[in-house]
Formats: C-alpha cells, structure tokens, sequence
C-alpha cells in the first residue's frame, strides 16, 4: 500500500496532486504564468482534473465546485484515482498533496481515493507488467492533522486487506485459513479472537453452519472477534455478523451456468468487512465495544451434502425446512446470530453477500438494507453511507416477507418466493434475534467485473469503510 504521511511544506521538483476550490487559488503555487493560465482553461472546461507536465513534474489540479456535501467528497476521491492513473502510467514512485483550501475532510477524500485507486491483487502474478508503481504520498495540508492521516492509513489499509481476502482463491483461503487471517489482523490491531474448531460447532448445535459443511472435505471454522476498550461509550456491545462461505457451488443446488460460479470466492466478502472493519476500530483505540461473528465454511456438492427436503434444527432450537442449498448464506448467518443473542447487544449488524435479488434491485451503486431497528439507526447509518458514499438503499421490511418463509413440515423455510427474495432473507435472518436489527446485502458492490472509479476490479473491500463511520458516529454520539 502507498506509504502517506503529513509534510510541512511542499517539494520544488515532485508531481503534485493540487485540490483548491477556487481557481485564483493557483497563484499560491509556484508556476509559470503562462502554465497557471493552462491549467485555468482546463479546469474551465473540467473541474474533476486538469494536468500540466512542466518539463517532467506532472501538476495534477482538482477544483471542488459541487454544493452537495456527498458528491463533492465523491468526486474527490474519483479525482484522486483518476490522479493516481495517471502517475502510475508514468511508473511514478512518489508525489505529493498540497491543498490550496481549508477542508479537512476534503484533503483527506482525495488522497482515499489516489490510494485505494492504487490497489491491485498481485499475489499470484509473476511479472510486474501493470502494477502500480506508487509508494509514497506525502500531504501538505495545514487543515488536516497527523492523527487524521494515521487513522486514513489504517483505514485504506484494512480496505486493501478486505480486498486480498476476497480476491484469494479457495484453494489457499478456505475456512480455517480465513480463520487464520482473522487471526493474524487481531494480533497486528489488538483485538481479542476465539476460533472454535467443528467439535465446539457441534457441541454448540450450530446445525446451520454444519449443515452447510456436510459437503466439505474442510471443516468449518466460528471466529469470535470481540473489541472491548475500557472506556467504552455503549454498555452493550454492537453486534457485527459477517458471512463467511469461502465459496459457494450452490450444493445440490448448483448454480446455473454459465458465469455463476466464477466469483463466488467472494461470498466472505461480509466475514471480509467485519474483521477489517473492527481492525481499523481497534487501531484507532475507538471508545465503542464491538463484538463480530464469522461463521465460516465452504457449500459444495459432494459426501454426504444437504439436501432440498432436509429438516435442519438450528442453534436456536427452531427446525428448518431445506428447499434450496444455494440459500446457505442465511442458515450459516442464523446460528451466528443465535449465537449472539448471549451479549444482549444495543445492535445487531448482519454483513453478507446474500441474495441475487439485492443486486437485480439496486445493481453495484450501493448496498441493500432492512430490518428491525429504529428509523434514528437507519438514519445514522444513511449518514454513515453518505459520507462513505457506500450509500445504503432501505428496503420495505412488511410482515407478509415473514409469511413467506412459513413451513409446512416445520418452523420456518430457507426459501421464501420467487419474488422479494432479499427481503425474505432478511425475513429468515430476524427470526433467530430478538435484539433491534440490520441487515446490510452487499453481493451488488462486493465483487465487480470491471474498475469502477477507485473502486478496483474484483474485490472492493464493501463495508469496510461504511462500518468504521458507523462505529465512529457511535463513538462521537
């Protein structure tokens, strides 16, 4: 990742990345008369970038000109990915920020997005052709403070790690390898993880998630991540649920072809942004006790795999009705959240790549939510999504969604219609809490085919970004 650190004054000779919201502001930087009108007419015609390249040291200016709080912190960030291809084209190590206005928050959105537009997973590639060459960010900005460029490292950073997770492919990153990454982020964060092996999983009657792994070779894996300062603003903790199916062939059910499978490496994208989100909190030594879940397993076809028509007692003591295997992000999700209701949580956060539906309803732009909780939660986590601009879409939450998932042979079912599906899953999810909750579907924007602005191709790291402010707000309430 881009090493970005704060400097007191800016250097005569390196690419500069300029933000200003007014272009007489480029007087305060040490140009050419006739390089200062160049840019000028540029931005003219296009606020988002003008370019310069003054006999080798490129001059990248951004004009921030938009009255809506959340576009103008978008368009930033889209303004610094757009910097950041331009300088990795270049094969350009270093360059520098210098804000020529006075909005923190504004600095900091673009140098989010030179940094997370600087991501790529290159793990498994065996030349360097394409990567970028971006390693230092230094920011001249007298608004922005140390501790606020630390706390964006630490973010960007959890972000890149989200994203390397969901891109790894099932044959390094299986359940208890995922464990294990989870295990590694508390020890480099501070936070405290319990892995429970399949004997405590059995022990524990977790039939969901077992369920689920009886057509696995691999066992399952329950992580228990738990952030617990001692100054901590809330005495029940915030309940974060992340789906952890490292991949998903559908089971018997198997996913029609063709492409239907191909991604599905991403369905821990949830477990993805839960552990990463609590890391960033922990970094940041937040006053807020979070407490996550990551059940964790794999959905394939083989040995001894459930079956349509089975009937699964879950951890909660409710039986359930098998119709669809595909539908397993919920039955893992259930014995999680039963599993939860032992810390009386404030609030209960569900994170999943849950349904097709979600996406057909709302595509890659944002992440479908609904539930239980209070309109002042939703509203918060609106603000948290805005700001973020991971916006949330609140789906209707009507008690007919729940009459869909009646079983005629037992409790409940895994399958409501063929209508509304992401709400008759999230309808399935609030029969096993009974504390205020929130349901956030995230298969839209977690894995994309193609770059969209900063968010990279394959994993974004969804969730990540949008949690952490959450948790923020909760802190500063």
């Amino acid at each position: 990742m881009i090493a970005i650190a704060k400097n007191s004054r800016p250097a005569a000779a390196r690419d500069t990345l300029v933000l200003l919201d007014n272009p007489a502001q480029l007087r305060n930087l040490d140009l050419e008369r006739a390089d200062r009108q160049y840019l000028t007419e540029q931005l003219e015609a296009d606020p988002s970038m003008a370019a310069c390249d003054i006999s080798g040291r490129l001059v990248l200016v951004h004009l921030s000109n938009t009255k809506n709080r959340t576009q103008q912190l978008e368009k930033a960030r889209r303004a610094g990915d757009a910097m950041a291809l331009r300088l990795n084209a270049g094969k350009r190590n270093e360059a520098q920020v210098v804000s020529l206005q006075d909005d923190a928050e504004l600095t900091l959105a673009l140098v989010e997005g030179t940094v997370l537009g600087s991501y790529a997973f290159r793990k498994y590639k065996s030349d360097e052709k394409g990567a970028p060459s971006l390693e230092k960010l230094g920011i001249v900005a007298k608004e922005v403070t140390a501790a606020q460029v630390d706390e964006l490292g630490d973010l960007c950073e959890a972000v890149f790690t989200a994203r390397d997770l969901v891109n790894e492919p099932v044959s390094f990153l299986n359940a208890k390898q995922l464990a294990s990454e989870i295990r590694n982020l508390s020890r480099n964060a501070g936070f405290k993880v319990e892995v429970l092996g399949k004997e405590r999983i059995q022990a524990l009657g977790m039939g969901g998630l077992l369920a689920v792994n009886k057509g696995s070779i691999d066992d399952p894996a329950f992580c228990i991540l738990e952030w617990k300062p001692k100054n901590a603003v809330n005495k029940k903790p915030m309940l974060l649920v992340g789906k952890g199916v490292v991949y998903d062939t559908g089971g018997l059910s198997l996913k029609p072809t063709p492409n239907s499978m191909d991604q599905m490496k991403c369905d821990m994208a949830g477990a993805a942004a839960v552990a990463c989100a609590i890391s960033v909190a922990a970094r940041q030594e937040l006053p807020v006790h979070i407490v996550g879940l990551v059940p964790a397993t794999d959905n394939r076809l083989g040995g001894n795999a459930y079956a349509p028509g089975d009937v699964i007692l879950m951890h909660s003591g409710l039986t359930v009705e098998v119709l669809n295997t595909d539908a397993e992000g919920r039955m893992i999700l259930a014995d999680a959240l039963s599993f939860g209701e032992q810390y009386k949580p404030e609030l209960v956060i569900t994170v999943a790549t849950l349904t097709g539906a979600a996406m057909r309803a709302i595509g890659t732009y944002g992440v479908a939510t609904m539930g239980t909780a209070s309109d002042n939660e939703f509203k918060r986590l609106e603000e948290a999504g805005d700001t973020t601009y991971e916006r949330v879409a609140r789906l209707p939450f009507w008690d007919e969604y729940g009459e869909e998932i009646i079983s005629d042979v037992a409790d409940i079912k895994n399958l409501g219609s063929d209508l509304a599906g992401a709400q008759t899953a999230g309808k399935f999810l609030a029969r096993f809490t009974t504390h205020p909750f929130i349901h956030l579907d995230i298969a839209g924007p977690a894995f994309l085919t193609k770059k969209d602005g900063y968010r990279t191709k394959g994993g974004t790291g969804v969730g990540v970004r949008l949690l952490y402010q959450l948790i923020k707000q909760r802190a500063e309430a």
